[in-house]
């Protein structure tokens, strides 16, 4: 380093810091072009900074969303050109800045927008906010590192003169053919990152973190048979149908199918998961139940997409540490809108005679104002509840029957075993029946005074939708918890649609 001087040094940063700028500008830029039917329309409809009025105005046009895709799609790729191979690098900066800027303003993290953010809470700095002021930085410094327009005044003065003072001719010549290949290294490094993009592109598929990328096929959304019906937990209107967050965090009941879980992990690439879900909202589902380590994915899906799908997340308290409300405080700093004591814990806490921890982790959330719920898959779990005065704002409980060949006998079933060691006695538990005794669960629910989310209603893959549905619903459910690949969305839409158009066996009233 000491070797090298100061002034060449500084050039090297500025130009690794443009290209750098000039690649993000460009793959965003070719990746909208390359993707069937790219709109910026959803990011520009679901915007919720103080200039959302704008934006909206924007996106309630057709003719003004063909131009705005446009400009977005040639604009990212021309300024990225510009700083990468550092030619018209004063323009191409302030150009990339008003653009930034545009979208900075379109979910700032500041104000309700602030629980969006892709990292968390970030308060007015993120990685918009940064690459502005590098940009800007670009703008008014005069040296832009190396790049076609060093090169162009070059060749101009190569013209005007063959030798450099205190030079021989062939001094100067190699001097300037030494700076003209410095300035045009940006063309083969283009092309290695691009054929380098490619390959990544072929083998992994696009790059989902480019935001409004992702598009679903109409064709199925066009089989829709009508509009899911909705009904209230708390003061949150969501749809009687929730999407279930274990296909997505990769989670499988699958039996003695030891492969399933890789299967469903290999499948659910990032990809596939916003695809899933763009589609989910699109037929109507407007909510989704996850497990507490997807929390970081469900905000980075929101803030990618400008996405407003509520997120029941689960949590569970930390007995190693004692702190019992970490989870409850992760979930909330990534956005989550109800908090649901998990069902595996509420059956431990119980069978261990430990119901205070499950009483404090409620109290604690209601104190941050949110909406609670208390999952179990033994009943005898929220009925010991109840006795203790210990009442959720709703109930999430398995639901299913059990008459499927994978059942084992109920006489063999043990209270609490479910989330147990598995055994490989097919007479006995072995991750294959979650509502041990449907009779005890259907007869706690038509009791309950507040809304019943059933969840497991297919058993894990053992009861087909129509069925599964149907029992839960006609035995007082008031809302599905269903874990679904994208190619079963709108089948499970269509059935619930159709079920709860012709539900005469209920007897439970309504909550929610």
């Amino acid at each position: 380093m000491k070797n090298i001087p100061q002034t060449e040094l500084k050039r090297v940063i500025l130009t690794l810091l443009r290209i750098s700028i000039g690649w993000h500008f460009f793959y965003e830029g070719v990746v909208k072009l390359f993707a069937e039917k790219w709109s910026a329309y959803s990011f520009l409809a679901n915007t919720s900074g103080f200039l959302s009025g704008f934006y909206h105005w924007i996106s309630a046009s057709p003719q003004l969303m063909k131009v705005v895709d446009l400009m977005n799609i040639y604009g990212l790729i021309i300024i990225g050109l510009g700083l990468f191979m550092g030619y018209l690098v004063r323009y191409a900066a302030i150009s990339g800045a008003l653009l930034l800027t545009l979208y900075y303003f379109a979910y700032p993290p500041f104000g309700a927008s602030l629980l969006s953010s892709v990292e968390g809470h970030l308060f007015i700095v993120d990685k918009l906010f940064i690459e502005t002021l590098a940009l800007l930085f670009l703008v008014f410094t005069r040296e832009g590192g190396y790049g076609i327009d060093m090169l162009l005044p070059g060749i101009i003065n190569l013209k005007k003169r063959t030798t450099v003072p205190g030079k021989t001719s062939d001094e100067a010549s190699v001097k300037s053919r030494r700076e003209a290949l410095k300035n045009l290294f940006t063309i083969p490094a283009l092309g290695l990152m691009g054929w380098g993009a490619f390959n990544n592109s072929k083998k992994y598929d696009v790059d989902v973190m480019t935001g409004a990328t992702i598009q679903v096929k109409s064709t199925a959304l066009a089989e829709l048979k009508g509009e899911l019906p909705k009904g209230k937990i708390g003061k949150h209107q969501i749809s009687r149908l929730v999407a279930g967050g274990n296909l997505i965090g990769g989670w499988a009941h699958s039996r003695d199918l030891i492969y399933v879980s890789s299967l469903f992990k290999a499948y659910n690439t990032e990809k596939k998961v916003y695809e899933t879900l763009i589609l989910a909202e699109n037929a109507g589902i407007d909510t989704i139940n996850i497990g507490f380590v997807s929390n970081p994915l469900m905000a980075k899906y929101k803030k990618a997409t400008g996405s407003k799908i509520k997120v029941i997340s689960q949590v569970a308290p930390n007995m190693k540490t004692g702190d019992i409300f970490e989870q409850i405080n992760g979930a909330i700093d990534n956005g989550a809108d109800i908090l649901q004591i998990q069902g595996n814990w509420c059956d431990w806490l119980v069978r261990d005679r430990k119901t205070e921890v499950i009483e404090k982790m409620m109290r604690r959330i209601r104190e941050q104002g949110i909406i609670v719920g208390l999952a179990a898959h033994s009943v005898e779990s929220l009925i010991r509840c109840e006795e203790l005065g210990i009442i959720p704002d709703y109930y999430m409980k398995t639901m299913h029957h059990d008459n499927y060949w994978s059942a084992h006998p109920r006489e063999n079933r043990v209270t609490f075993e479910v989330d147990g060691k598995t055994n490989l006695d097919h007479n006995k538990w072995h991750d294959n029946c979650f509502c041990l005794f449907p009779e005890k669960t259907v007869d706690f629910v038509s009791k309950a005074k507040v809304p019943v989310m059933g969840f497991k209603v297919l058993a894990a893959g053992a009861i087909e939708p129509e069925d599964g549905f149907r029992w839960a619903l006609e035995n007082g459910a008031d809302f599905l918890c269903v874990g679904m690949f994208d190619f079963q969305i709108v089948n499970n839409v269509n059935v619930t649609i159709d079920i709860l158009e012709n539900l005469p066996n209920r007897r439970r009233e309504w909550f929610g």
